[in-house]
Order: structure tokens, then C-alpha cells, then sequence
């Protein structure tokens, strides 16, 4: 059958398509076998060894391929829906656009039944895809609960709905893969590459992000609460936001460049934006009362006058932003970056723009810089009464005119900062 497989695949005469439909190939060797195109569903071909084999364009359909060793095997378009892979070796397997989703097997009925359809789930428990090429394929649905995907790549995979629970997937590519709805509690992603990957209502448990490459993921709906981002890029741009974020946003903006004539002040009061990308962005005068914004990138932003009383700024970058006279009490910016940030008054200005003579100083009073670094920030004239600088770094910032009443600076590196004349006590 192998020869004539060959000689069909050549166009020869005496050739015909292989045919192993519904055969019993247990433990059978069919390493470097060419079977391109072959009919091979429903077959048996558990244990079997189809190492560095050619199955490309091959018709898997719900075969049986427990515990069988594909490695090095070229899968390319094959047709594996409902297939049974538990256990299987696929270490650099080519298994791009192959179709590993669920099937539907058509079943004849008995005794007057009628006919019917059983929906099969691919099966690929404990599957060892290590290195293996998945670019383009459909594993929507499927079961992968324990694979080994470390260093595979899965660029463009359609995943969405597959259950992942555990998997080891360190350095694995899934850039623009569809994650949609994904279990993927407890799974190993360190170091692996999400890039515009569809992460939407995914669960992430567990997870280890370490070090992994999100920048422009859909994280809509996810809980990252249980998972390890240690080193993560999370960067998310405002379009990967509600409609309800996006256009508050772009109100302010016209807001900010009419003057007020046009738009209207952005109020994103309790707003989840965490891991936002708003680098550069003014958004001065805004109302973000206890607004997340855990991890985001908010560098050289402006927030002048800014409303951000008992916000979630942990982790978040503000490097070189602006944030004079702003209103953060009692927010939370633990391990926050504000090196050479902006954290003082601003003159008030009258009706015709001249100033006052009037100073309107940030309020940072009960806020959290555990471990954060303010290296070189300028504080002047700011209310940190009661602020946490617990370990923080605040070499060569100015506190000169600062309140620093109760202010706690245990551990703090205090080198090169100018501090206030410390506080009277009978004052």
C-alpha cells in the first residue's frame, strides 16, 4: 500500500492513495514514511513511530495517537480534528495550519434510531510539542491540559477556548494567537512572546509571566491578580480599553487642545487601566478618584492638577511626568518609578491668565512609595504628611518646603536629597 501510496503521489501508473481508515496500526514503524495526503482517520495508530515522517495534508480525523512518537514529523494542513494525542512526542513537529480542533462523527442508530452526531474533543493531554512549528493552527477547543510547548511557535494559533491548565510553554511564540477564553491556570509562560495576542476573559491563575512579552495584548476581562509578572511587558495601548475608556480619553483631549471649549473632562473614577500604555499623553485636570493603574506606562505624561486620591499606581512608570499640584492621597505608588518626576505647586491663575502670587501644592498626604524610586524628583512644596518612603530611593530629589510631618523614610536613600528643616514638635 506504502508503494503504491508513492507511486500515486508521483503521478505514476499503479499507484493509488493510501487507505488505513478505521485499521488497527498499534506499535506499527512508520518512521520517515511518506504518506502525504494519506486516509489515516479513525485509525489505531497508538504507540506507533512516525518519526521525521511526512503526514502533511493527511486525513487524522479522530485517529488514535496515544502515546505515539511524531517527532520531527511533518503535520503541515493535516486534518487531526477530534484526534486522541494523549501523551504524544511532537518535539519539533511542523504541525502549521494543521486543524487540532474538536469533531463531529457521524453515528449510524440501532434498532429504529435515528442518526445522529457525537461532538469528539481533541485530545492532546501531556503532549510534548517542544520546538515544535504551530504557526496557524486550529486548536480551538482542545484539551492541553500538561502539554510541553517550551519554544514552540505558535504565531497566529487559534487557541481560543482551549484548556491549557499546567502546561510548560517557557519561551513559547504567541504572537498574534488567538487566547481567547483560554484555562490557563498554573501554566509556565516565562520568557514566552504574547505580542497582540487575544487574551480576552482568559484565565491566568497561577500563571508565570515572567519576563514574557505582552506589549499590545487584549487582556479585557483578565485577572492577573494570581499571576507572577515579574519583568512582564504589559504595555497595553488605549484601543486594547472599553469604548467607555476610549472615549473619555479622546473628550480630554480635544478638551485639553480647545481649552476647554470643546470635549469635556475625562472622569474615570475607579477605571481598571492597568498595564496602560499612556507615554506622553496630557491628561491634566482629570478625575481618576481610586482609578487603577497598576504597571502602566506613564512617562513624561502630564497630570497637572490631576484627581488621583487612593489610586492603584503600583509598578507604574512615571518617569519624567508632571504631576504638580495633583491630588494623590492616599494612593498607592509602591515600587512606582518617578525618577526626575515633577510633584510640587503650580501658580493659580486668575480669570485672565496672569498669576495670583497664590501656590497650589500636590497633596501626597497618607500615600505609599514603599520601595519606589524618586530619584532626582522634585517634591517641593508638596503636603506629604504621613507618607510612606519606606525603602525608597530619593537620592538627589528636592523635598525643600515639603510637609513632612510623619513622613516615614526607614530604609530610605536619603543621598544627595534636600529635605525641609525638620518639623517643630510644639509647632
Amino acid at each position: 500500500m506504502l508503494e503504491k501510496h508513492e507511486r500515486w503521489l508521483k503521478n505514476k501508473s499503479g499507484g493509488n492513495r493510501a487507505n488505513l481508515t478505521m485499521t488497527d496500526l498499534e506499535g506499527a514503524n512508520f518512521s520517515g514514511v511518506n504518506l502525504t495526503s494519506g486516509k489515516l482517520s479513525g485509525a489505531n495508530l497508538a504507540h506507533c513511530d512516525f518519526t521525521n515522517a511526512n503526514l502533511s495534508h493527511a486525513d487524522l480525523f479522530a485517529a488514535h495517537l496515544t502515546k505515539a512518537d511524531l517527532s520531527g514529523c511533518s503535520l503541515y494542513r493535516a486534518d487531526l480534528r477530534g484526534a486522541h494525542m494523549r501523551g504524544a512526542k511532537l518535539k519539533r513537529a511542523i504541525l502549521k495550519e494543521a486543524d487540532l480542533r474538536g469533531g463531529a462523527l457521524l453515528y449510524g442508530g440501532q434498532q429504529g434510531e435515528g442518526r445522529g452526531l457525537d461532538f469528539v474533543r481533541s485530545d492532546l493531554t501531556g503532549s510534548d510539542f517542544d520546538d515544535a512549528s504551530m504557526a496557524n493552527a486550529n486548536l480551538s477547543g482542545a484539551d492541553l491540559t500538561d502539554v510541553s510547548m517550551n519554544g514552540a511557535d505558535c504565531e497566529g494559533a487559534l487557541m481560543a477556548g482551549a484548556t491549557l491548565m499546567r502546561a510548560a510553554m517557557k519561551n513559547c511564540n504567541l504572537s498574534r494567537a488567538d487566547l481567547r477564553n483560554c484555562n490557563l491556570s498554573g501554566v509556565n509562560l516565562q520568557g514566552a512572546v504574547l505580542r497582540d495576542s487575544n487574551l480576552t476573559g482568559a484565565v491566568l491563575a497561577g500563571a508565570n509571566l515572567r519576563n514574557a512579552d505582552l506589549h499590545g495584548a487584549r487582556l479585557e476581562g483578565v485577572d492577573l491578580a494570581g499571576a507572577d509578572t515579574t519583568g512582564a511587558n504589559l504595555a497595553r495601548s488605549a484601543e486594547n480599553f472599553s469604548v467607555q475608556i476610549q472615549d473619555a480619553l479622546h473628550s480630554h483631549y480635544t478638551w485639553i487642545n480647545t481649552n476647554g471649549a470643546m470635549g469635556a473632562r475625562a472622569e474615570l473614577n475607579g477605571a481598571d487601566m492597568a498595564h496602560i500604555d499612556l507615554h506622553g499623553v496630557n491628561l491634566s485636570g482629570a478625575s481618576m478618584r481610586r482609578v487603577k493603574l497598576a504597571s502602566a506606562k506613564m512617562r513624561d505624561s502630564l497630570l497637572i492638577m490631576c484627581e488621583l486620591s487612593e489610586a492603584d499606581l503600583r509598578d507604574a512608570d512615571f518617569t519624567g511626568a508632571i504631576l504638580d499640584g495633583a491630588n494623590l492621597r492616599n494612593a498607592d505608588l509602591s515600587g512606582a518609578r518617578l525618577d526626575g518626576a515633577g510633584i510640587g505647586w503650580v501658580d493659580i491663575k486668575g480669570p485672565d491668565g496672569k498669576p495670583t502670587g497664590r501656590l497650589w501644592a500636590a497633596n501626597l498626604t497618607g500615600c505609599r512609595f514603599a520601595g519606589a524610586s524618586l530619584v532626582r524628583a522634585n517634591l517641593r512644596g508638596a503636603n506629604l504628611a504621613g507618607t510612606d518612603f519606606t525603602g525608597a530611593d530619593l537620592s538627589g530629589a528636592i523635598l525643600t518646603d515639603a510637609n513632612i510631618r510623619d513622613a516615614r523614610f526607614t530604609g530610605a536613600n536619603l543621598t544627595g536629597t534636600s529635605l525641609p528643616p525638620a518639623p517643630d514638635p510644639d509647632d
